[in-house]
């Protein structure tokens, strides 16, 4: 009228959230009925008196006389029953590229060597606290899983920040003990396996496939290249999965640790153990991924790095979401409550107001 546009309403963007409620409408639908027809029969029976009168007199008869508090109390009840039904509107966000990161943790015996502070495991645990500090948590997500000949889950994927720093601050040492043989051997492609798995148990618990980039991070001080570690890595990149490398360790090395034999006469001789650039370098290479080294590269600038290079094969995109909007359905029922108390007339439609707004408080908490 006054060249303003009114803002226009998507109803094909509606939706409820628990429809089961709408059924309840049928009681105040029935209700309105019945409140019309007294409208109507108020309106007759004002007309009728006025015939009659003897002496025509201005009407001084309200309109609706005292339906106008019934009308706002069924407002108000549609209201709230539209609120249980969980009104929601249909929206598009943009979905940001988000990574899944899985820590491929070397815990061999030879990661106990004291040629970098404190030894390569205690290393290995900084860097990833770095690297921890530098994911962005918002939908990426982060698992761990160590190995030597063997491999054991540490971490299952998870989106909590709180959760990765409580074990890597906790894991002081590696989780094969020195006196088993199972960790006097490094079994990079039992790791990567294990990876997958991680990867398959978490679609597997959440019933759904992840669209976050994936890769493998493989924090080692090198084993020798063989087949098994060629087999999968192939399997790796097949799915799409790179495997980015960090050496632990140094070129002069150091003599690793073993347990004390009872007999001095039986004690094996030290083994000394060297960072294996070679093969690490190899596995980067073959693994779609990039190697690089720890105190050679700064440990932030290795974990921009990785989850840079991640992220770079994640893919965004539009995606579907609902906001909830029952709060204007209870926004619009107290307004209706508050309108009603203003036309009551005797002390019952108060009571009636005010056991509406209890009723509606009561929603409220539910919701």
């Amino acid at each position: 009228m006054f060249g303003i546009p009114l803002p226009s309403v998507d109803w094909q963007a509606l939706r409820f959230g628990q429809p089961d409620y709408l059924w309840l409408l049928a009681g105040p639908l029935v209700l309105l009925v019945v409140w019309a027809w007294q409208l109507i029969r108020r309106r007759a029976d004002i007309r009728r008196y006025a015939r009659h009168r003897a002496v025509p007199v201005r009407e001084r008869f309200s309109y609706f006389g005292g339906l106008l508090f019934w009308l706002a109390l069924l407002l108000a009840t549609t209201s709230v029953i539209l609120a249980l039904a969980r009104p929601q509107l249909v929206t598009t966000r943009v979905r940001r590229a988000s990574i899944d990161l899985v820590v491929l943790q070397d815990g061999s015996t030879s990661m106990r060597v004291t040629d970098t502070p404190g030894d390569r495991w205690k290393r290995s645990m900084r860097f990833l606290k770095v690297l921890a500090e530098t994911m962005r948590w918002d939908g990426d997500r982060i698992a761990m899983s160590a190995f030597a000949r063997i491999a054991t889950p540490q971490i299952r994927l998870t989106k909590d920040p709180n959760t990765f720093f409580f074990f890597i601050e906790h894991l002081e040492e590696p989780p094969f003990r020195v006196e088993d043989d199972a960790s006097w051997d490094t079994n990079i492609e039992m790791g990567i396996s294990w990876g997958m798995k991680l990867l398959a148990q978490d679609e597997r618990v959440t019933g759904r496939k992840s669209v976050n980039a994936k890769a493998f991070l493989l924090l080692s001080d090198g084993q020798a290249w063989s087949g098994d570690v060629e087999r999968a890595l192939v399997t790796a990149r097949q799915d799409g999965i790179p495997v980015y490398v960090v050496g632990v360790g140094t070129s002069s090395g150091g003599f690793i640790p073993e347990p004390r034999a009872e007999d001095p006469a039986k004690q094996p001789p030290p083994v000394y153990s060297r960072l294996d650039r070679e093969s690490l370098a190899r596995i980067a290479a073959v693994g779609g991924g990039r190697y690089m080294e720890l105190d050679r590269e700064r440990d932030v600038d290795i974990a921009v790095a990785v989850i840079d290079g991640v992220r770079k094969t994640a893919r965004g995109g539009v995606e579907e979401g609902a906001d909830d909007v029952y709060w204007a359905a209870l926004a619009l029922a107290a307004i209706f409550l508050l309108a009603g108390i203003a036309f009551v007339r005797d002390r019952a439609e108060l009571a009636l107001a005010t056991a509406g707004a209890v009723a509606a408080l009561v929603v409220v908490q539910l919701l």
